[in-house]
């Protein structure tokens, strides 16, 4: 499977994990010319800014691990510029991680890393 593939079936499965919370999933692969957001979802009147790392395995580091500080800081910018865009305004807006791994010819697992409000 290509990476983008890989990709995608990780996002597929991130979404499925947060509406199976009772979250909506409320935007995709939102872009503009800064960047792009993964998944936004609304957990009541909170919004959540998801980025997804899929990897097959470990052996480059743990998905979440390429999800840098500067990454951080960039999708705290795109939250910004997603909330200006919309006519939305939520309690409080935070920044959370789903990494997904799907081992060859194992169960895919998540692991949720969830930002401070």
């Amino acid at each position: 499977m290509d990476r983008q593939r890989i990709g995608r079936r990780g996002e597929d499965l991130a979404a499925r994990w947060i509406t199976d919370r009772g979250w909506q999933v409320i935007d995709r692969n939102w872009r503009c010319p800064a960047g792009e957001i993964d998944l936004v979802a609304r957990d009541r009147d909170h919004l959540i800014v998801i980025e997804v790392k899929t990897r097959t395995g470990t052996g480059c580091g743990h998905p979440a691990e390429a999800v840098t500080a500067t990454k951080l800081h960039r999708l705290r910018r795109l939250a910004a510029h997603w909330l200006a865009v919309h006519d939305l305004h939520p309690a409080s807006v935070r920044v959370d991680v789903l990494a997904v791994l799907m081992p060859p010819g194992g169960a895919p697992r998540i692991e949720w890393l969830a930002g401070e409000r």
